[in-house]
């Protein structure tokens, strides 16, 4: 009889873990991504209603979920505005990785260790990290391999880096525009081959 109670125990047991790993499938878990991104492009595009000075500075802000001044910012600040926006604060996450892997990150400002004010700001810093933590994508010359919610970088030359997000929205060209500030506060463009691009990926936040 205990046998009989033991074995029908570790069926409901089995049957529970199951059940559990068919709530969590890919199936869920690409429809939450997909979720995701729709409001992380809807919260980008609501970025071009606001006016911001584009200002590099660096400039001492609080941790966790710290900005600048919301009236100026830099390409990267339109990215950290739109993640936080839907619960992703890519200052903690940056944070938290660099604490962890800090030599996996560029050393080019002379850094010794991890700096909460500015190191999310940065745009190399970030391809590390979309690198490490989300979904690289191929570069392409095909527009259609770009899509809604991807994370492009460009060198705008001379090893100057830049960042923006796909929209949902189609140029005239057919392709889909972009979110960024390029030094007149964020706008939707079709730039896209605009310049050489150096990055391309997805994140979906450090789940």
């Amino acid at each position: 009889m205990r046998i009989t109670r033991n074995l029908k125990f570790a069926a409901a047991i089995v049957l529970f873990m199951s059940a559990t790993c068919l709530a969590q499938s890919p199936a869920a878990s690409t429809e939450a991504h997909q979720q995701l991104l729709k409001r992380l492009v809807a919260a980008a595009k609501e970025r071009t209603l606001h006016q911001v000075r584009y200002v590099p500075a660096y400039v001492r802000i609080p941790y966790p979920n710290g900005d600048v001044a919301s009236d100026t910012g830099v390409c990267t600040d339109e990215i950290i505005r739109a993640y936080r926006a839907v619960g992703i604060d890519l200052q903690q996450e940056v944070h938290r990785d660099m604490e962890q892997h800090f030599l996996a990150y560029p050393r080019r400002w002379g850094a010794i260790h991890p700096d909460t004010n500015i190191d999310h700001r940065r745009v190399p810093n970030l391809m590390v990290f979309f690198g490490r933590k989300g979904e690289a994508l191929p570069i392409t010359t095909h527009a259609g391999d770009y899509t809604t919610g991807d994370l492009v970088t460009w060198d705008l030359g001379g090893g100057v880096p830049h960042i923006g997000i796909v929209i949902d929205e189609r140029a005239a060209s057919g392709r889909f525009m972009i979110v960024h500030n390029i030094g007149q506060g964020p706008k939707q463009e079709d730039v896209l081959f605009s310049w050489k691009i150096t990055g391309h990926c997805r994140y979906f936040g450090d789940h």
